[in-house]
């Protein structure tokens, strides 16, 4: 089933295209200091001096790129077969999803980054702009859709 591009399908895509990126940069580069990469965390190379809590930190580090594949998936499906209300639901499903981030991730990346634990500095903020410029487009999605129809 072909359906006609609108708001809710180009956020979709925009997120799957992204979070794509992040997924080969976990699978194939997980030390990079780019996307989702780890090497932002300076524990990423301390854990290399002990290789039983270097392979432990790099199952982990597979284990969410596959929950994000498995995430894009889903999407690519809800894309490829969902009606328009389906998408809609999506869409609030990806905001509460995404917001999850400020619940437990940002109070650590943040306590991280003020203990000189993260390279960059800063970098917790950047993250934590980037995460609420998605949830920002998501959100301008969603209100766009629900005017115009």
């Amino acid at each position: 089933m072909v359906h006609q591009m609108n708001i809710l399908t180009i956020a979709i895509i925009i997120f799957i295209i992204l979070e794509s990126l992040n997924i080969l940069t976990l699978y194939f580069y997980p030390g990079s200091q780019l996307g989702n990469g780890v090497g932002v965390f300076n524990a990423w190379e301390k854990s290399k001096a002990d290789p039983e809590i270097h392979q432990f930190v790099r199952y982990l580090v597979y284990w969410v790129a596959g929950t994000k594949l498995i995430f894009i998936a889903l999407l690519i499906v809800i894309l490829l077969t969902a009606d328009e209300e389906t998408q809609l639901l999506t869409l609030v499903a990806l905001i509460a999803s995404v917001f999850s981030f400020f619940w437990r991730l940002y109070p650590i990346i943040k306590s991280q980054d003020a203990e000189g634990a993260i390279t960059p500095p800063g970098y917790s903020r950047t993250l934590g702009i980037m995460i609420a410029g998605f949830i920002g487009l998501f959100a301008i999605a969603l209100a766009w859709h629900l005017m115009i129809t």
